[in-house]
């Protein structure tokens, strides 16, 4: 394997270019090559309930969803996609419909004959979750590629006789023993479990399928997808295979947002991606918006890159493996920045001023330090003069962008980053372009999530500036709330939640919001809210606590990856988390809120 020094994900950093895949149809869809970025997303109702589910489609279809996924657990429930599929196409819509297999190899076989895509997890299409520390041989390798080519060759000749296209995605959290044990839970060990499958379809020379490298953690999701298509152009030009993009168990509302533009918005920037899920624990409709705000600015953008454009800078951070870039530790009005200080979040003095009265009153979402009063300098990372006087300057000094550059956020501050000395510490803006009038929260949301966050999860910025959302209040959560998604820093409780579908054992909504009343106060505690185990315990690998749906209406919880309670009564088991989390140390009441200063 090629070393990741040797590997590139794009052509340049510091400018877009649109990877170039080959096509692959799904029904009468397109994903990659020339095609627009297709948007996807998936319904929540029971396969089994044919009237519920076509409804669902047709409702998503409606919203623009250009391909719609239908779980299908077992072959009974996969029998049912023929009438559901039959009373879409009655309707007149012709939206492609995906199955989503798990486990279940025969489900796989029964649904290829009436959809259009099978979407395979290589975690545990063929393995049970067993979870067994154990060293695997090369013969005891090759032994359980041997069993695993066995049970998906004929789901790969099928496709490619039926001519249904496949989506091969690796979930972080279910990857198999085998890649645990040999790879690590890991990005690597991601991209091996996928390889492994499309050797396979390779062998049998089917090649009508798509990529995904899904996980809760951006970070994790980004360096796997950064990974998987390095590896794919190392491999030769013929492994150009189209890929999907989507964040796992994101949540829901503004942090569900945020995450999904971080990961998903990253690599667009970057050219990666030809189809995406916006994942919410909301209802599917929901996520069509966001996937087409998230999608728009790269409609219209070049596939090819431009002509002489490849920059030759030395890049400040690797790209597959996260560390924050070194810079020198300041003091700035009294808040310490850069090193390994923690990330400050600036306003503006106009703002400042409006929210001066209320500040006492604000809680965790306090500006830190004002711009005006910073002392950083602005400069056009292109200007060799202003960069070279900078270098020279014996003490470290706060620098960021000037406003009004002809230049994309990212790539004008990871400009920034290559060209200045590291000990000069960076602040982050989310746009060059402050707008003037009022605007739109979720227009201002997406784009900073994806400017700021991207910039974080490669290890750049030591503080950062919102300045896309107008109101004041909003700016500064909207800050804090893209340092909590990247985990740069930790200031409310985390909540890893999936989205729901016909697999979900209770109400992931309600019982979301449930959940997040009660512990919503608990600084820094990571729970995972799961409708069923499909993911594994491996998707709630960085979290403290699970809940999850072991039966219809019985939950069990979770430590970590370890079940410790099992069948619990659902309206018992909030008041059951709670009591783990005293158990282990982690609870500590709400504080009463101080009173805003009017």
């Amino acid at each position: 394997m090629n070393s990741p020094a040797s590997l590139r994900y794009c052509p340049d950093l510091l400018h877009y270019a649109r990877r170039l895949t080959r096509e692959v149809m799904v029904g009468n869809v397109g994903i990659g090559a020339h095609h627009p970025i297709r948007v996807q997303s998936m319904i929540t109702s029971d396969t089994r309930d044919t009237p519920a589910s076509v409804k669902q489609v047709l409702d998503l279809a409606e919203a623009g969803c250009e391909i719609v996924r239908i779980t299908a657990q077992t072959r009974i429930y996969a029998a049912n996609l023929e009438n559901i599929a039959r009373e879409v196409r009655a309707a007149g819509c012709q939206v492609p419909l995906v199955a989503d297999i798990h486990f279940k190899p025969d489900a796989a076989m029964e649904a290829a004959k009436w959809v259009e895509k099978v979407r395979v997890n290589p975690g545990n299409y063929v393995d049970k979750k067993k979870f067994e520390v154990r060293e695997y041989s090369d013969a005891e390798y090759e032994e359980e590629l041997e069993r695993i080519r066995a049970e998906f060759t004929p789901l790969v000749h099928l496709c490619k006789d039926l001519g249904r296209a496949m989506r091969i995605g690796t979930n972080h959290g279910s990857l198999s023993d085998r890649i645990m044990n040999r790879y690590g839970d890991t990005p690597l060990g991601m991209v091996e479990s996928a390889f492994e499958f499309a050797r396979i379809a390779r062998e049998n020379d089917y090649h009508h399928f798509v990529f995904s490298m899904k996980a809760s953690n951006p970070k994790v999701m980004i360096e796997a997808y950064r990974l998987l298509v390095a590896r794919l152009e190392a491999e030769g030009a013929d492994w150009n295979y189209p890929i999907h993009l989507g964040v796992t168990e994101a949540g829901d509302g503004e942090d569900g947002r945020i995450k999904s533009a971080i990961g998903i918005g990253s690599l667009l920037a970057d050219g990666i991606g030809d189809t995406i899920r916006v994942s919410l624990t909301e209802d599917a409709i929901h996520e069509i918006p966001v996937a087409k705000k998230i999608t728009a600015p790269y409609h219209n953008l070049p596939s090819e890159h431009p002509t002489g454009a490849v920059t030759e800078l030395v890049p400040s951070y690797d790209p597959f493996s996260y560390q924050r870039r070194d810079s020198s530790v300041m003091t700035i009005l009294g808040h310490e920045l850069g090193g390994d200080k923690t990330v400050r979040v600036f306003t503006t003095q106009d703002r400042w001023n409006a929210i001066a009265h209320k500040i006492s009153g604000m809680g965790d979402f306090k500006p830190e330090i004002i711009l005006e009063k910073s002392g950083v300098l602005e400069i056009d990372p292109r200007d060799e003069a202003a960069v070279s006087a900078l270098n020279d300057s014996v003490d470290p000094k706060l620098v960021t962008v000037k406003d009004g550059l002809d230049l994309e956020v990212i790539h004008a501050f990871r400009r920034l980053a290559f060209v200045v000395d590291p000990k000069h510490p960076i602040l982050l803006k989310d746009t060059l372009s402050p707008p003037a009038g009022d605007t739109d929260f979720i227009e201002a949301l997406l784009p900073a999530a994806q400017n700021i966050g991207s910039l974080l999860c490669d290890g750049i910025g030591d503080a950062i500036l919102v300045r896309g959302e107008k109101a004041p209040g909003q700016s500064l959560r909207l800050a804090y709330n893209i340092l909590q998604g990247t985990g740069t820093r930790i200031f409310k409780t985390d909540y890893v939640a999936c989205p729901s579908c016909g697999r979900t054992l209770f109400n992931l909504q309600s019982t979301t919001q449930k959940i997040r009343a009660a512990t919503g106060h608990l600084k820094g505690v990571r729970i995972a809210i799961m409708g069923c185990i499909v993911n594994g315990p491996g998707e709630m690998a960085d979290a403290d606590f699970g809940y999850v749906g072991g039966a219809p209406n019985k939950i069990n919880l979770y430590v970590g990856k370890t079940a410790v309670k099992f069948n619990i009564p659902e309206a018992e088991a909030v008041e059951r988390l709670i009591d783990l989390i005293r158990e282990h140390g982690k609870w500590v009441d709400a504080p009463v809120p101080e009173p805003a200063i009017a």
